[in-house]
């Protein structure tokens, strides 16, 4: 009976474990993907640039995104494959 209450014990405190924090894992959770991003980053300030599209006028921008929607629109066709053979042609 004592072996049972043991083992029972045993189990009890072994299920909590898995209910316990775990704050050496969560306290530099993200740190790979920061250190990632800031060195793929050239130049961190311009971030902070309120006005990206500052020294391009009106109708150059309207052409552009026009231009990039028709893209969608009208794709290229496509050209024929070019098919070499090597050897003897018989």
């Amino acid at each position: 009976m004592a072996t049972c209450k043991t083992i029972a014990c045993v189990a009890a405190l072994l299920l909590t474990q898995g209910c316990s924090t775990t704050p050496r894992f969560d306290k530099s959770f993200g740190d790979s993907v920061r250190s990632n991003l800031a060195a793929q980053t050239i130049a961190p300030q311009n971030a902070a640039n309120a006005n990206p599209a500052l020294g391009i006028d009106g109708p150059a921008a309207r052409a552009a995104q026009a231009r990039y929607q028709r893209s969608f629109a009208q794709p290229e066709p496509e050209s024929a494959p070019v098919i070499r053979t090597m050897g003897n042609t018989q």
